[in-house]
């Protein structure tokens, strides 16, 4: 079957529906984005690493890439093979230099590890076909209403304060910091969105 290579366009939560994450992944060379919907941990494990935040102690991912490589294991690649029933199945291709084995995982965890491994991430031509949406200009304007998306198993609804909105920008990065000092990434997340949303009016 063919594969198609995608990178990471973006990360972002719905305004109008409370808790849902959507993880964008867009094609290389190409206007289709696969938008899958997950929860906000593994939307915080891959904000971080995205973001080059530091961590004061390990996340699970970052533990798991420690752990590989202290055993000279390298992902090569995240391939996103079925689309069943509206959720993703993933898994990763991981050499120790010998041999090549194939790992089942969650997408977003395989994203997280991706992002961590610098591994190229793949899917099927079938899926993105069936998946995919073709973006004319702005890439978030579709994240209004993502009802109906595919997601990973076990997504949870959460609410999303909104009130970083009415803080000033010097407090929201005195906020940010606080965020990541007390381990809150999913805050610190939220938070970088908002000053984010800021910098790019």
């Amino acid at each position: 079957m063919k594969k198609v290579k995608l990178d990471i366009v973006g990360l972002s939560y719905s305004q109008t529906q409370s808790g849902a994450y959507a993880l964008v992944l867009g094609e290389v060379n190409g206007r289709r984005r696969l938008p899958i919907i997950i929860g906000a941990f593994e939307a915080q494990a891959i904000a971080i690493e995205i973001e080059k935040m530091t961590p004061s102690r390990p996340l699970t991912h970052d533990l798991f890439k420690t752990f590989a490589q202290t055993y000279n294991i390298q992902i090569q690649e995240i391939l996103i093979y079925n689309l069943v029933e509206g959720v993703f199945f993933a898994k990763l291709i991981c050499t120790d230099g010998e041999t090549v084995q194939e790992i089942d995982a969650r997408t977003s965890d395989a994203i997280a590890l991706a992002v961590r491994f610098n591994a190229s991430i793949y899917t099927y031509e079938f899926i993105l076909s069936s998946a995919g949406i073709v973006i004319e200009g702005n890439d978030f304007l579709f994240l209004e209403n993502i009802d109906g998306m595919p997601k990973e198993q076990g997504t949870e609804d959460l609410s999303i304060s909104s009130g970083y909105k009415s803080m000033s920008t010097e407090e929201l990065n005195q906020k940010l910091q606080e965020a990541i000092a007390e381990e809150a990434y999913e805050k610190a997340a939220r938070i970088r969105d908002e000053l984010n949303k800021r910098n790019s009016s």
